[in-house]
Order: structure tokens, then sequence, then C-alpha cells
């Protein structure tokens, strides 16, 4: 499989406007296994962002295309704790917890997701509130019941 030629994977889009924020990128499951690992693809569309989330599993990416933008948030104050720009090859890895708002630059991004949710429920993500309460929990049993 090569992830420059993606125009071929399935994905799976969202887009909203109620959060005060753009929301619009896509995903496209490159694996799901039931050991808990796995491989997404995802593209964040110009100036847009994904979802306000918590990730509840061991997380790595790397940047394939455009920027990544990313703001880490302090979940109790809402409070901004720091600003990055991944570019290009930016590789990085979180443990679970790690709190945070993404969002494309100007010619929007293209990252590759390694996730690992060993954990019984295999939560891999909360989507939340600007106040912290959850919104939805992306789980390995929802995406490998979707597969």
């Amino acid at each position: 499989m090569n992830l420059f030629e993606h125009e071929t994977l399935t994905w799976k889009r969202y887009q909203e406007e109620e959060l005060g924020y753009p929301i619009d990128y896509s995903e496209a499951i490159l694996d799901a296994r039931a050991d808990g690992r796995l491989e997404i693809l995802v593209k964040w569309e110009p100036k847009c962002y994904c979802h306000f989330h918590r990730h509840t599993a061991e997380t790595s990416s790397v940047v394939l295309a455009g920027e990544l933008h990313v703001t880490d948030m302090d979940i109790s104050t809402g409070e901004e704790l720091d600003q990055r720009v991944r570019g290009i090859g930016d590789f990085a890895h979180k443990e679970p917890g790690d709190v945070h708002m993404e969002r494309g630059g100007p010619e929007g991004a293209l990252v590759l997701f390694s996730i690992y949710a060993p954990d019984a429920e295999g939560k891999l993500a909360e989507a939340l509130h600007r106040d912290g309460s959850i919104l939805s929990v992306a789980t390995m049993k929802k995406i490998l019941s979707r597969s």
C-alpha cells in the first residue's frame, strides 16, 4: 500500500461548525487488529480542526504532508499550555492522557497514526467539549465492528 496514493482508500469524513471552530477532517483505517493495534491515516482540510480530544491509548504519529498545528491544553483550567507546528517528517510519541487541539496548516495535513490500546475496552480517544466533558469515545470494538 502506498500512502501517497491515498485516493483509493476508504475515507470517513467529519465536518461540523457547532463547537465554535471549523471541524473538517477525514480518516482511513489502514489496519485494525483485535490485539488493540491500529494504523490510521488522517487528513485535515486547510486551517480546519479535528475534535478537541484526549488520547486514552499510546499514540505515535508522523506527518506525511502539510503542517499539523498542535495546541496542548490543561483540561482542568482550559488553559493553552503549548503550541507547535509539526512539518513533514516530524515524528511524535505520546502516552495516554495527552489533551490537545489539532488543525491543518494552510495546505492541510496528512498524518499517519499508530495507536496501541491493549486494555479490555480498547479505548483509543475521547472527543471533548471545551469544558472537558466527553462528547464521544472511540474504541477498537467500534472500529473492528465497522471493518
